[in-house]
């Protein structure tokens, strides 16, 4: 994926969806185990290459297993910290991580909703989101960025 000069030059932040974007995604199931993780194909050329171009880069992930009981919350966090290692080690980098484990649509951290950006600028001040760009998969990723003012891309491989 390429982002457009134009939108580098006016964004200094990152958001990123995780399933879908970084990984891939298993349709009707959850990434559950480091052993399930696959990284997109272009994904870990992606975050190289646009590492040094952004001020912050993070990841805002809905995270429904955790809350259905499939998965723990320690399990989640040792996918994203062997992640985070891998992604580091090929010379790329993501900030934060910001998760959501609800089960319910109308948590206020639950994407399409707000919440995880809000958090995001009350963790990093200078995070503006007229100056911010959310690249996602899905419908609910083009409304969080509507939702938060940011601009949006699909991801394409």
């Amino acid at each position: 994926m390429i982002i457009p000069e134009k939108l580098l030059g006016q964004c200094d932040t990152l958001f990123l969806d995780r399933d879908g974007v970084v990984n891939v995604w298993l349709p009707g199931d959850y990434v559950k185990t480091w052993e399930e993780f696959r990284f997109n194909e272009g994904f870990t050329e992606f975050i190289c290459r646009y590492s040094a171009c952004f001020r912050h880069i993070i990841v805002v992930t809905n995270q429904r297993g955790v809350g259905k009981g499939l998965m723990t919350f320690e399990q989640l966090e040792e996918i994203h910290a062997r992640m985070l290692e891998t992604i580091a080690g090929s010379g790329g980098r993501i900030d934060h991580i910001y998760v959501c484990t609800s089960v319910s649509e109308s948590d206020p951290m639950r994407k399409p909703n707000p919440g995880m950006a809000l958090q995001a600028m009350r963790d990093y001040p200078d995070i503006a989101m007229e100056r911010s760009l959310m690249i996602g998969d899905q419908p609910s990723d083009r409304l969080f960025a509507g939702n938060c003012g940011m601009h949006f891309l699909f991801w394409e491989n």
